[in-house]
């Protein structure tokens, strides 16, 4: 079972830029496809973007699309999330999480990190 562990989170002001990591302990991390969700207070978990094995193919949430960035660095078994133009409604905690197949839902992820805090103020 692969272990995640996310990171990069923090309080920015609206408009700023973040990026998040997790890292990733698994031989074969290059077969997982990655994924990024978020939940914020209140709000039930939704997905953000993800990326395949070969970062061949990547998806974006319609609220995310043009601002964040998912890549991934096979070699360091590391995949991260690149936000730019941070809103206040993108304050949640967001979680990387791992898939044996291509999926935008969450219930075909079958490892999940602790999470880490993005909050961006206005």
């Amino acid at each position: 079972q692969v272990q995640l562990v996310e990171s990069g989170g923090g309080l920015v002001q609206a408009g700023g830029s973040l990026r998040l990591s997790c890292a990733a302990s698994e031989r074969t991390f290059n077969s997982y496809t990655m994924g990024w969700f978020r939940q914020a207070p209140g709000k039930e978990r939704e997905f953000v973007a993800a990326i395949s094995g070969s970062a061949r193919d990547r998806s974006y949430a319609d609220s995310v699309k043009g601002r964040f960035a998912i890549s991934r660095d096979n070699a360091k078994n590391t995949v991260y999330l690149q936000m730019n133009s941070l809103k206040p409604e993108d304050t949640a905690v967001y979680y990387c999480a791992a898939s044996l197949a291509w999926s935008l839902l969450a219930a075909r992820y079958i490892n999940w990190g602790q999470g880490t805090q993005v909050t961006v103020s206005s």
